[in-house]
């Protein structure tokens, strides 16, 4: 995998982007900003999962009021989305968000632009720039279409406009729901500029088809070293957007969790294995380690993926063999395969940690 590029860092609360191989994991609440009972909620719920920022809508007034009530109840860096109300990036500002995701050329001309430019840098608030395929301007659809060469375009329209009036604490994403178009944006990005970019795949689908999407457009770019945070768009609980984003970076090592190995469908499983695998996994979601586990269920692969990981079992008919630092540990009984498994887990962290 090739190194991360080194990009300029911005700064979103205490929160580091850019200028490293960490990349940071996002996500954005369901709630109407404005049921701040609701949202203060969700966004502590989120930041336990694991999202380090949390961004919301913000639809009107009463939502960009809400920031400032919101704000004394959460840890989380926030980021207020907004689009074409100059008026509600000033807002969100004045009441303490930490950073502004808007397009600079959707908010009026350049008196309103540099009123939450000037606001921005008194603040000191990134904006991000969200170029979005489905929402170019009139201008560059002319000229270039629907494009990745489009939005890159865009997003370099949007950029002078920020840089004109001294601005440079930028983020910039450039998505499209097209995993392709996606890619050659953000490529041609990262050519183009230093600033940090924000991957996504947006409306990527549903929690099955929005995964494959963004596991691959994702997947493609962060091995390449593009990228410093992102959010994995899916039409379901946002819970599960910071599953797979996890997931994604843990499988090309930018994240550090518990990686389970375990056996695909086979008729050469000897015991109720699928079951155990799902209990496994649910409990390694609710630990904070680099472990491996296996759970495989026969004698072909099984020893050697057992013997491989931190802790393994591999399964025969009604009993399988604990493998602990690539040695077999113990033999035990189908029924108390789970309880040995974690015992030995728990075993492992407590060492090791």
């Amino acid at each position: 995998m090739n190194r991360r590029e080194q990009t300029k860092k911005i700064i979103i609360k205490d929160i580091v982007i850019g200028g490293s191989d960490n990349v940071v994991i996002q996500t954005m609440t369901t709630t109407k900003t404005k049921n701040i009972i609701e949202t203060v909620s969700q966004i502590n719920t989120l930041a336990t999962a694991g999202s380090e920022i949390v961004r919301l809508a913000i639809f009107d007034m009463d939502d960009a009021i809400a920031i400032k009530e919101i704000k004394k109840q959460v840890n989380v860096p926030l980021v207020a989305d907004i689009h074409f109300d100059y008026r509600l990036a000033l807002k969100c500002a004045e009441n303490g968000i930490d950073k502004i995701r808007i397009n600079p050329g959707n908010i009026g001309d350049s008196s309103r632009i540099k009123l939450v430019v000037d606001k921005c840098n008194e603040k000191n608030i990134p904006i991000r720039i969200g170029i979005n395929g489905g929402s170019l301007e009139k201008h560059i659809i002319e000229k270039y279409g629907v494009t990745a060469k489009g939005m890159l375009e865009s997003a370099k329209y949007h950029v002078k406009l920020l840089e004109d009036l001294n601005f440079t604490n930028i983020i910039i994403s450039l998505k499209s729901s097209d995993v392709r178009k996606t890619v050659e944006a953000y490529r041609m990005a990262s050519k183009e500029f230093n600033y940090p970019l924000h991957l996504g795949i947006t409306e990527a689908g549903t929690l099955f088809g929005g995964t494959i999407k963004s596991s691959i457009g994702l997947g493609i770019l962060l091995y390449e070293g593009i990228g410093d945070t992102l959010r994995v768009s899916l039409s379901t609980d946002p819970i599960e957007e910071i599953k797979v984003a996890k997931e994604i970076l843990s499988s090309l090592g930018l994240y550090i969790k518990p990686k389970l190995i375990s056996c695909p469908t086979c008729g050469r499983i000897q015991y109720n294995m699928f079951p155990l695998v799902n209990k496994v996994e649910a409990y390694l979601e609710t630990i904070d380690s680099d472990i491996t586990v296996a759970v495989m269920g026969c004698a072909v692969n099984g020893p050697g993926e057992a013997k491989a990981a931190d802790i393994g079992i591999a399964g025969g008919r009604n009993e399988g063999l604990i493998f602990v630092a690539g040695k077999i540990k113990r033999k035990v009984k189908e029924a108390d395969m789970y309880k040995e498994l974690i015992k030995e887990i728990n075993e492992y962290v407590k060492i090791n940690h």
